[in-house]
This record gives structure tokens, C-alpha cells and sequence, in this order.
């Protein structure tokens, strides 16, 4: 690792509870636009070396290990000892499968936070001011420490609940009443189906879910695409707009993928949509300089006629 590179991070992902509040249904697999609150939160955390979900196995949209605490429904604190043992990074992510806010810079902030100061742990607290320490970034060794010690002091893991864990901590606290929502109830889920719903959230949590759905990590400049699209609608004509922004796509991949190639042929294909709009308001103008020149001359011809008429001799109603 050189010193641009950030320090590594594993993560451990919860998902082993049995969701009574759900009537005991599978919460992992439950869908919040189109995705999976699980495979959520597992893009969410798409940066960690490892990545261990403690749960019974099933499909996910990225790789993962898998443990399982032992015996399976023991509880928070065993589930997380389980997945520590997969772990082998100085920091470590502890997040529930619940999450369905949860996002790339909220995981990249706890770790900043952690690596800033000497606390041993950095979590979100809810909008009631709660602490969430299921949605935090541990010195993995500072965990270790603590679960020796209940271990010790307890005789086991089984039924302790987290706080017991985190009691002997030097934790840091950072607000946020969104990243840190989780679902645990039918209406928790109804709410978050809402919410990505609405305005000002839909567009990012579409492409973030056909990226999931497609396989696909990258970062690009949605708002150049967008107004690639409006200026093919409107230069062009409306059927241009999707047809010309998966042309840019496949040029991009074609130019080997990344931002830098997306927004090169996005530029391309703006000039281009420009060039042709430019060129109907030219041609716009034209006819309207041709029409005006018929109607000027036919005005004239007119004119002609009249003066014609009017002269003796001429073929007027007064001539003959």
C-alpha cells in the first residue's frame, strides 16, 4: 500500500435475526426499490477488502464470505464475534442488512472519522439522538478486546445485547437521522419505499439501482447526460434522447469504460445534437427570409397590375 492508497477496511454485515416484527419474514430479501435491503448495504460498503455477511447463505449482487454465529439466533454480539473471525484489517464496518439510506460517502465518513482521532469507534445516532451501533466503523482490535472480556466475565456471547459491547468503548458520535433509519417494522418499509420515491431522491436511487442490477461501478456526470438527452429531444427529436444516450454508453465501452470516456463521447454527442439543432433554426430562418420574399414580390406583382389597370388604354373597368 503507498501512501495515496487508503488504509484498508473489512466489513461485517448482520443479517442473521429472525425479524419478529415482520412476522418473521425474511427482512434481508425484502425489497426497497427494486433492490434487496441486504445487496443495499452491501453497495453501500463496496470498498471493504472483505466483506462477511453472518447469515445462512443466499444470492447476493456482490461477492461475499460467509459465517454464521454458533448457535445461529444467538444474538448481536455472537454474530459479530463470528464475523470478526473472518477479518483481518485495522478497521472494520458493523452494519445491520436494514438500512436502506445507507450509502457510499456515510461509510467513507465513518471511516474518516475513526482514522482522524483516537476514538475506538465512530457511530451514527438516529434522529431521536440514539445510539446505532450497527451502523459504525471499530478498531477491529478495540472489538476483539471487548469480546474476550464479556466472554470471560460472561461465560459466552449468547443473548448479550450490543450495548454491552460498545459500554466499554471510546466511541465518537456523528448525527444522522437518515443513513442511520433502519426497518424494522412494515411501516418502516412502507416509509422508505416512500421516500425514494419522492422528487429529489428518485433519479439517484434509479441509476444506483440499474448500476446494482447491470453489474456496473461507475460514477459519471448525470446531470452532462441529462442535458444530452433534453438537447437530442429537443434539436433532434424525442425518440433521439434514449437512443443517443446508449450510443454514448456503448461508445464509452468501446473506448474501454471509465468516467473520462463516458463524458468524452457525451461531449461528442452534444456538439453534435447542437450542430444539428443550429442547423433547423438555420434552415427555420431561410424558409422564413423565402416566404417573406414571395409574399414581397407577389405584394409587388400586384401593385403592377393595379398601376396597368389604371392607365387609358389599359384593361380597367373604365377602359373601352
Amino acid at each position: 500500500m503507498t501512501s495515496n492508497e487508503p488504509a484498508a477496511h473489512d466489513a461485517v454485515v448482520l443479517a442473521g435475526g429472525g425479524a419478529r416484527r415482520l412476522g418473521g419474514a425474511d427482512k434481508p430479501g425484502v425489497r426497497v426499490g427494486g433492490r434487496a435491503l441486504l445487496d443495499r448495504v452491501l453497495g453501500a460498503c463496496a470498498d471493504a477488502r472483505t466483506t462477511v455477511v453472518v447469515a445462512d447463505p443466499r444470492p447476493t449482487a456482490r461477492p461475499v464470505r460467509w459465517a454464521r454465529e454458533d448457535p445461529p439466533g444467538a444474538g448481536p454480539v455472537a454474530a459479530l464475534d463470528a464475523g470478526l473471525r473472518h477479518t483481518a484489517a485495522d478497521d472494520v464496518l458493523v452494519l445491520s442488512a436494514d438500512l436502506p439510506f445507507l450509502a457510499a460517502d456515510t461509510v467513507r465518513r465513518l471511516l474518516t472519522a475513526l482514522r482522524a482521532g483516537a476514538a475506538e469507534g465512530v457511530l451514527l445516532t438516529d434522529a431521536d439522538g440514539r445510539d446505532q451501533p450497527l451502523v459504525a466503523a471499530y478498531r477491529t482490535a478495540a472489538l476483539r478486546r471487548e469480546l474476550a472480556v464479556l466472554t470471560a466475565g460472561e461465560g459466552g456471547l449468547t443473548g448479550l445485547p450490543l450495548r454491552r459491547l460498545t459500554a466499554g468503548l471510546d466511541l465518537t458520535r456523528v448525527p444522522d437521522p437518515v443513513a442511520s433509519f433502519d426497518c424494522d417494522t412494515w411501516d418502516d418499509i412502507a416509509a422508505a419505499r416512500a421516500r425514494i420515491r419522492e422528487h429529489d431522491h428518485v433519479l439517484d436511487e434509479w441509476i444506483s439501482a440499474v448500476k446494482d442490477e447491470l453489474g456496473i461501478d461507475l460514477d459519471v456526470d448525470t446531470g452532462a447526460l441529462l442535458d444530452l438527452a433534453r438537447d437530442a429531444a429537443h434539436g433532434v427529436a424525442r425518440p433521439a434522447a434514449p437512443l443517443t444516450t446508449f450510443l454514448v454508453g456503448y461508445a464509452a465501452a468501446q473506448a474501454g469504460g471509465g468516467p473520462e470516456a463516458v463524458a468524452e463521447a457525451a461531449r461528442k454527442a452534444a456538439a453534435l445534437a447542437l450542430r444539428w439543432a443550429e442547423e433547423a433554426e438555420q434552415e427555420k430562418a431561410e424558409q422564413g427570409l423565402t416566404e417573406q420574399g414571395q409574399t414581397e414580390q407577389g405584394q409587388t406583382e400586384q401593385q403592377a397590375e393595379q398601376r396597368k389597370a389604371g392607365r387609358p388604354g389599359g384593361s380597367g373597368p373604365d377602359a373601352g
